[in-house]
């Protein structure tokens, strides 16, 4: 079962002629004490939802902007525990969506059923898992059904049709179209056959098709939004928190959509 309000959140920018943009932002970088004011900031902004990375020590699909803000957030001692005991404290007062991105070993560590317990409590509406491929999936999506927590899949431009089919079949909330061959990071442009593969996916699902990775200013975000539903953008919103830029990033975030 997907999640109700991550749904309609997405549901009520489409139905209002909006792009739905989603923010990255690095859970304990700057320390899990800013969470809630930034999450309200971004809510202000206009973002539809929030991804909340979880730090970890192996990133592989994070480029050098993310993997340092993870790193900042290690060294606060940051947690997924930390993270979801946060957010409960503050469940009862947030209404924007949140969506963790972590990758599968601290969810292994910790607990499936224990996860999704307390995502529930935490008030967490979806998971993105990048490490956990479609063929290992099937325990931990049944969990996360049960306590109606989306699980997000990633689609890739290398990935075979019929491979991008199942998983835009079987993703809940939304469909995350890798947009670049590579790791997260900011970029000046993407690659002439972006296009064709958003319209592509937008063909296999009804679900929301955001595209992510590399998008770094509102032209960009406009240009691959033409082509679906709305961006992903992590880096740059990651990069001007950490140097106090939020002009920049309302800015950033506004004109996107």
């Amino acid at each position: 079962m997907s999640n109700e309000a991550l749904d309609q959140a997405l549901a009520n920018k489409r139905q209002a002629g909006k792009n739905i943009i989603v923010p990255y932002i690095m859970a304990g970088d700057g320390g899990l004490d800013i969470l809630e004011e930034r999450l309200e900031f971004l809510q202000e902004c206009g973002a539809a939802a929030v991804e909340l990375g979880i730090p970890f020590s192996d990133p592989v699909a994070d480029g050098p902007t993310i993997q340092d803000a993870g790193q900042r957030a290690m060294e606060r001692g940051t947690t997924l525990t930390s993270v979801l005991e946060t957010l409960a404290n503050f469940k009862a007062k947030r209404t924007i969506p949140v969506i963790l991105m972590t990758y599968f070993n601290p969810i292994y560590v910790y607990g499936i059923e224990s996860f999704a317990k307390d995502c529930v409590s935490a008030g967490v509406s979806g998971v993105i898992i990048p490490d956990l491929p479609m063929e290992e999936e099937a325990g931990i999506v049944a969990c996360l059904q049960e306590h109606a927590i989306s699980c997000i899949r990633l689609a890739a431009m290398t990935s075979p049709n019929h491979r991008l089919r199942d998983i835009a079949g079987r993703t809940e909330g939304f469909l995350y179209a890798v947009s670049v061959k590579g790791t997260t990071g900011a970029r000046a442009g993407h690659d002439s056959h972006v296009k064709a593969y958003l319209q592509n996916l937008k063909q296999m699902t009804n679900t929301p098709v955001l595209a992510g990775f590399g998008v770094s200013n509102p032209e960009q975000a406009r240009e691959l939004a033409s082509h679906c539903d709305g961006v992903i953008i992590g880096s740059r919103i990651v990069d001007w928190f950490h140097k106090g830029q939020t002009d920049a990033i309302k800015q950033l975030i506004q004109n996107s959509i």
